[in-house]
């Protein structure tokens, strides 16, 4: 007599391999949606540091000794207030698209006491205002005192277009290469956006940081777990069949 064939088997064992993976997509589901929920927990503590420090009272700048430890998820939106003299003849203006349009930022050198200088973003201007001499009343002389919020160096320039600081065509707020396209010493590795106090003339114009920290974890949270509920209903649905 002939043994008997194993073909039978093979159905069965490829059945029970498919209902093991869809069992593991099921349980990988589950886990990307517990991590969408540690997500928005951690998005909701971050946001509301964040509107803490917006809202407090104005510091002084970190001292040089302090530089190297600024970091984003410290520093960045923390309301300092500055006092210097601006060095307007060194301005940069970096290419900006707000709500009053299409223009520049005016990112101006301020020189502290202490030597050190900080880049202020003293705001927007439009085309027809890049030329210094059109707003020249907005150019301030002598010490000045500036409040704003702090935020991170932008290196290199944007994804569509990168910094040209030969041709001086500047997409981000690169500190230090405007510092050494400056010739400026000591420069803090962050700028500050000045806030909204109007300046003689009406250009720049400050205030125009946007705060925007998206929250869609609970949304993707959500997503995952409904798919993980569809898969496992589904497989439940096959099993009691095969019963």
């Amino acid at each position: 007599m002939s043994e008997p064939s194993a073909a039978p088997a093979r159905p069965r064992r490829t059945r029970l391999i498919l209902a093991a993976l869809a069992v593991f997509t099921v349980f990988a589901l589950a886990a990307l949606g517990t991590w969408q929920v540690q997500r928005l927990f951690w998005k909701r503590d971050l946001i509301a540091r964040i509107d803490a420090r917006i809202h407090a009272e104005p510091a002084a700048p970190p001292a040089k000794a302090q530089w190297a430890g600024i970091n984003a998820r410290d520093d960045e939106y923390r309301r300092l207030r500055l006092e210097g003299v601006f060095d307007n003849s060194r301005e940069t203006l970096v290419y900006a698209s707000t709500e009053l349009g299409p223009g520049a930022w005016v990112v101006t050198p301020l020189a502290q006491a202490d030597g050190t200088t900080i880049l202020v973003n003293r705001g927007f201007v439009p085309g027809e205002k890049r030329d210094p001499e059109s707003r020249a009343a907005g150019q301030p002389q002598g010490p000045v005192t500036v409040t704003g919020l702090m935020r991170m160096d932008e290196p290199g320039g944007t994804l569509l277009q990168a910094n040209r600081p030969d041709e001086n065509r500047w997409y981000s707020r690169d500190t230090r290469a405007i510092a050494a396209a400056r010739g400026l010493a000591d420069v803090a590795p962050y700028f500050v956006d000045a806030d909204a106090t109007p300046n003689s003339g009406g250009w720049p114009v400050g205030g125009l940081t946007r705060v925007a920290l998206p929250n869609s974890h609970l949304m993707y949270a959500v997503t995952w777990y409904a798919m993980a509920i569809g898969l496992a209903a589904a497989l439940v649905q096959v099993f009691r069949r095969r019963w």
